[in-house]
């Protein structure tokens, strides 16, 4: 196991913020700041310091994200009122519409590139769904409903672990589940059951 050490602020300060990218080229996107407000913020992480990105079209938090810091996807989430099925691409300046979601949901996780991403669970949400760059297609399941997982991978190795869950019984959960394309299958438990949580690397 390596080593954490001190990196850049960001230059505003919230949580339940959506993010993708590597150490050395990040993308923030989203949450909420300390008003508590809902907001567009999105910065970009050079490997030492974050600087403005441009805006979200929509205020959101909690919402899926994944891609690139030049090529970034985020989907879904909450903005204060209700769940929210839209999509914004990033191009590594500005934020574009991409294709809504078939089922609008908060808390939910993501995983692969913006032209292909899968994003799962979310709020008593076992759904996944897959991203072609355009538009959602509807995928296998998640065997156990979950909210703020983790996630990892590619579209066609992808992983989810963690969360809470909501029905059959509200628990943190350290199950893991493995994406192959089309259906997910049992993982290893985590060593210690929490939601909010976030991941990075391959399967």
């Amino acid at each position: 196991t390596g080593a954490w050490s001190a990196g850049g602020n960001l230059g505003t300060a919230r949580s339940y913020l959506a993010g993708c990218g590597t150490q050395s080229a990040g993308l923030s996107m989203g949450g909420q700041d300390l008003s508590p407000a809902y907001v567009t913020t999105t910065e970009e992480y050079n490997g030492t310091a974050w600087s403005a990105g441009g805006a979200l079209a929509t205020a959101r938090g909690v919402a899926g994200g994944c891609g690139t810091q030049t090529a970034g996807l985020t989907m879904g989430g909450y903005d204060g009122s209700v769940d929210l099925a839209s999509t914004e691409e990033y191009d590594g300046t500005s934020w574009s519409a991409g294709g809504n979601l078939n089922n609008a949901r908060r808390e939910l996780s993501a995983l692969g590139t913006q032209t292909a991403a899968v994003c799962q669970g979310g709020y008593d949400s076992v759904l996944a769904e897959e991203y072609d760059g355009s538009s959602w297609s509807n995928t296998g399941s998640l065997s156990t409903n979950r909210y703020g997982s983790g996630a990892a991978g590619i579209q066609t190795a992808g992983l989810c672990f963690g969360g809470k869950r909501v029905s059959g019984g509200s628990a943190e959960l350290a199950s893991t589940e493995e994406y192959d394309g089309s259906s997910w299958s049992a993982g290893g438990d985590m060593s210690t059951a929490r939601h909010y949580v976030w991941g990075a690397g391959t399967q």
